[in-house]
């Protein structure tokens, strides 16, 4: 087994040429991306101190940080084992003095929208990388704009850079017509300080991060999963807490697949949180008959957290649909992985959002595990994937996505050749040792 990472002119290669060597030992994945992006969130808007340990020092929340400190908050490097933020209260941001900028985060952009259009008179932009700037955001702006909210944006008020003039919300009770925590977020946090109710009703759940960490912060919270409801019910008055973010399962996805389809391997993998709105990736790989198992379960700042243990199996195919989609929307690429391996077909459906991620997802892991010989049918809203028993390396693109970029880096330590994966770097929004992680599960040296 050899993995070796290459400077390209445009960016970094990561040439994979693969043995068929067990993946073995015990490992930490990065903190959760979506906990750490609330944590830095709710921190900069409540009263006090917030200080938080694990936070994932990945680009996206990175790029949430700039924002809030660009409007006033002191936030402590994010580099260190415990991040500070010294909090300002909700109505204390400040205008910035120049264009915030989201980077590469839809999960910055949408929910800090939700708190800037509430900062009654104060005026902001924001923008993102070109990727960003193709994502849809009218998702958020027309539910804000039934609040009262000024919002422009180009193209009939759907793409960023964004526009955003604070003004007095109003309570709003919102039938989302996607299940988006994302949405669901935005709607809350504009809801914190407004008198009365605020409500998002969803289709299907979707991760719960936002509710169990703004009740934490003080939030009068109400839940009802007859209907998918979620309520704040505002004014409310956040106060700063002590917040641990336990290991991201949407990265440690990569190494139950990768354990699961490389013979003879077996990893623990530890910390990792297992909300229940996220567990879809472990109800299906059990469906697929994947040897997995939860070990020293317990709970961490209100999340459940557990350590993982997988061994290699023989998978088989099934059918990934329905409610089950938004708790595992961000690992079908590495699902799609293993189903290449697995006999039988598996199919994916009710997953279009995929097209709106940092790339196509649907198309671009379609294509470019095709190159490598899996034979996949993209659907209008998912795959058909019929197994196969071995892939053959090739160069692959990551397409400047991180999920595709690691789910390309898996796949090809089944398969047969050399694979070179372009644009590897990508994996750094979510993971920023993934490639050093590897070389260490696979036995080499880091």
């Amino acid at each position: 087994m050899s993995i070796t990472l290459t400077s390209a002119a445009d960016g970094q290669n990561l040439i994979i040429e693969p043995e068929q060597v067990a993946l073995k030992g015990k490992i930490r994945v990065p903190g959760d991306k979506s906990i750490s992006h609330r944590a830095l969130i709710l921190g900069s808007i409540s009263k006090g101190q917030t200080t938080i340990e694990g936070l994932l020092l990945g680009e996206d929340p990175l790029s949430t940080a700039s924002c809030f400190e660009a409007m006033g908050v002191k936030i402590s490097p994010l580099n260190s084992d415990k991040v500070v933020v010294e909090g300002i209260g909700l109505e204390n941001l400040q205008e910035p003095q120049d264009v915030l900028n989201a980077g590469n985060s839809g999960t910055t952009m949408r929910l800090i929208l939700g708190i800037l259009a509430a900062q009654k008179g104060k005026f902001f932009t924001i923008t993102g990388d070109s990727s960003l700037r193709s994502r849809p955001m009218s998702r958020v702006i027309r539910p804000l704009e039934q609040m009262g909210a000024a919002i422009w944006a180009r193209k009939n008020n759907t793409l960023a850079p964004l526009a955003i003039k604070g003004s007095q919300l109003q309570p709003l009770e919102y039938h989302s017509p996607i299940a988006s925590a994302q949405v669901k977020s935005c709607l809350l946090l504009a809801g914190l300080g407004i008198e009365g109710r605020t409500t998002v009703i969803e289709p299907a759940l979707s991760r719960d991060h936002s509710e169990r960490m703004l009740e934490a912060f003080g939030a009068k919270i109400e839940t009802d999963p007859t209907d998918n409801r979620a309520t704040v019910i505002g004014p409310a008055s956040l106060v700063g807490q002590r917040v641990v973010v336990p290991g991201d399962i949407s990265s440690a996805a990569f190494w139950l697949v990768a354990a699961s389809i490389v013979e003879g391997s077996e990893l623990l993998i530890e910390n990792v949180g297992i909300n229940p709105t996220r567990t879809g990736i472990l109800e299906i790989l059990q469906l697929m008959g994947a040897d997995l198992s939860l070990e020293n379960e317990r709970i961490v700042t209100g999340e459940p957290v557990a350590d993982i243990l997988v061994k290699f199996s023989k998978l088989k195919g099934c059918e990934i649909s329905g409610a089950i989609i938004p708790r595992l929307i961000d690992e079908i690429p590495i699902l799609a992985v293993a189903a290449v391996f697995a006999q039988g077909i598996t199919v994916i459906k009710d997953a279009a959002e995929l097209r709106v991620k940092e790339s196509d997802r649907l198309a671009v892991i379609a294509r470019e595990l095709t190159k490598m010989g899996a034979k996949i049918t993209e659907l209008p809203d998912g795959l058909e994937i019929t197994g196969t028993s071995s892939l053959v390396g090739t160069t692959v693109e990551s397409c400047n996505d991180h999920r595709i970029a690691m789910s390309l880096a898996i796949a090809s330590l089944a398969a047969q050749k050399t694979t070179t994966i372009k644009g590897v770097e990508a994996a750094t929004i979510s993971y920023p040792n993934f490639v050093a992680t590897l070389q260490s599960v696979c036995g080499m040296e880091e």
